[in-house]
């Protein structure tokens, strides 16, 4: 992995674990549900983003190589497995 998308990766999950223990004290503190839901539903588009930055770079570097290796059918069918995954 690239150090530069590693860096954003990394960023990106900070700040996801943030979100996360701001839902946490929320729920403890008995917070109103609709603000609950508010912040909860900012971490799924986060995790969207993070998914799709990752994404993007496994398209870049992995697959890249796969098909220039001759790997093409197995990085076909990785890809196959993620987007069943998000499709669930």
């Amino acid at each position: 992995m690239q150090a530069s998308y590693k860096k954003k990766l990394v960023q990106h999950l900070n700040r996801i674990e943030g979100q996360i223990g701001g839902i946490k004290k929320m729920v403890e503190a008995g917070r109103y549900c609709p603000d609950i839901l508010t912040l909860s539903l900012a971490v799924e588009n986060s995790l969207e983003s993070f998914n799709a930055q990752l994404l993007e770079n496994h398209l870049n570097e992995h697959v890249q190589h796969q098909f220039l290796r001759g790997q093409g059918k197995k990085a076909i069918r990785e890809l196959i497995k993620i987007y069943q995954l998000a499709n669930k």
